[in-house]
């Protein structure tokens, strides 16, 4: 089974659960636009981003440091996860960092904000150019290229089955915490990776929200890197309402597509009664 039928499925049954548990397609929340965007930004990524980065990112190497093609083939495994640790997970939280804290970068990543839920259909809800300048998977381009490949496949799997239920409606860490005699373990999990508490409180709509951290919470596979670093907020709660307090509106060719298109706005900022119906129908 190769890595990609493997992401495949527990895609499928992260959503299979949210569907058994919840609702998967038309939440109450939802809009027009948000299967679109979620559709289309997920299929230009594992299609043609991913790809296409992890090669050019292969392909520059071999041209600037030939010596180093399969250079880490047969070193230690546990050398290995800790260069994708490191030049992965923990550049992606930087870049994740970065994007909430540059505007030009946010204006790439708000799509991923824009949806008033939270979903396994949301974990690669980004505009196109977000993840085709994300430094981490640059990075992993070069460390295929120096002999990661199996190793980066097999570590993929296990970060977006993370990432996956980090996102998804269905919170499997919430029965966990009910049970004292686990208490002790889930405190190390909740500290090691992200869980749907910790990063449901990152998606959170409101400032006033005790479980809301907007400005926090960003690891990805590790949550590890929010305590190290500071932005770490765990409080084993959810917060009421998601999406960010205060967003004006964007249609969906506008969050996939920032800067190469805006939504239509009136002189006041708003967008405009056509654009306004487009994404209310």
């Amino acid at each position: 089974m190769s890595y990609q039928v493997a992401i495949l499925c527990v895609f499928i049954g992260f959503a299979l659960m949210e569907a058994f548990k919840g609702r998967l397609f038309r939440k109450e929340s939802e809009v027009a636009d948000d299967g679109k965007v979620e559709f289309i930004s997920t299929i230009v990524l594992f299609a043609l981003t991913q790809p296409l980065v992890l090669f050019s990112a292969g392909a520059l190497a071999s041209v600037v440091a030939p010596d180093l093609e399969s250079v880490l083939v047969g070193t230690s495994v546990f050398v290995q996860l800790g260069l994708l640790f490191v030049f992965d997970d923990m550049m992606q939280y930087w870049w994740h960092r970065a994007s909430h804290t540059f505007i030009p970068l946010y204006n790439l990543h708000r799509a991923h904000h824009n949806a008033k839920y939270m979903s396994v259909r949301i974990v690669f809800r980004n505009n196109i150019f977000y993840y085709a300048m994300m430094p981490s998977i640059w990075f992993s381009g070069i460390l295929i290229y120096m002999g990661l490949g199996w190793v980066y496949a097999y570590y993929l799997v296990v970060k977006l089955t993370i990432i996956m239920g980090a996102h998804a409606e269905w919170k499997w860490d919430q029965a966990l915490y009910k049970i004292p005699v686990l208490n002790p373990v889930m405190w190390v999990v909740e500290r090691v990776i992200s869980t749907p508490s910790t990063h449901s409180a990152h998606h959170g709509l409101r400032k006033d929200d005790p479980a809301t951290n907007y400005k926090g919470n960003y690891g990805n596979m590790f949550f590890f890197w929010d305590i190290l670093f500071g932005t770490a907020k765990i409080t084993r709660q959810y917060p009421a309402s998601y999406g960010v307090e205060g967003m004006r509106r964007a249609n969906w060719k506008e969050q996939l597509a920032w800067p190469l298109y805006k939504t239509p706005r009136t002189q006041s900022g708003a967008p405009t009664q056509q654009a306004q119906s487009a994404n209310q129908s």
